[in-house]
């Protein structure tokens, strides 16, 4: 039995909840996963091949985090993991297998990630002290505030009906996602504000202005 086996604490997670878990954690994202968990909003962090004979069991909080150089990207809790990591399209990398590790995000930060420094990480998962947890949570500060937004996304498809124009539109949207598809979106009341998106960063989709 590992010192992280018998690790129980009773602090608080940053929405105020009970930590019920035994644990606390960083888990490093693999090569490219950065870019898949951004461009696509996910409710869970999926993970395989980790190797590891130690992982945070159910409940144990995460700390998620991006290497080169490190930052932090996300908060979360361990979520018990079954079946195999279904195919993403954004995320070519995802390696196959048996799901090793679930981390369901109860704070997400991808577009705004936090530098760390002095943190030593043992591999893909490494263990925290409460303390080391806590630090890490609390550079992240309050959640901002959420608001409305208009987002489209406008394609010429040349189709013989409507429907088969919609099912052209759902496929190229499946096969060329946010990766190579501009996105727009405006603050909900101002369509003037509008800017286009690609990779996750605002795009000008103007050639004129480029002149």
């Amino acid at each position: 039995m590992t010192d992280t086996d018998q690790r129980v604490t009773t602090t608080t997670d940053t929405d105020g909840s009970p930590a019920p878990g035994p644990g606390a954690w960083a888990v490093l994202l693999p090569p490219g996963r950065y870019d898949a968990e951004r461009l696509v909003h996910h409710d869970a962090l999926e993970l395989t091949g980790l190797g590891q004979a130690v992982l945070p069991r159910p409940g144990d909080r995460v700390a998620v985090l991006a290497d080169a150089p490190p930052r932090l990207v996300a908060l979360g809790r361990v979520s018990p993991a079954t079946g195999d990591r279904q195919d993403a399209p954004e995320d070519p990398e995802s390696e196959p297998g048996p799901v090793e590790l679930v981390v369901t995000y109860t704070r997400r930060s991808f577009d705004a990630p936090v530098p760390v420094d002095g943190l030593a990480l043992a591999g893909p998962v490494t263990a925290l002290e409460d303390a080391a947890w806590r630090e890490l949570a609390d550079r992240l500060g309050p959640p901002p505030r959420r608001r409305s937004w208009l987002v489209s996304l406008d394609l010429p498809i040349e189709a013989a009906s409507p429907a088969e124009a919609v099912g052209l539109f759902w496929s190229y949207v499946q096969e060329l996602g946010p990766r190579e598809l501009p996105a727009f979106v405006s603050p909900s009341g101002d369509e003037l504000a509008m800017q286009a998106f690609v990779l996750g960063e605002a795009a000008n989709q103007d050639p004129e202005e480029d002149d």
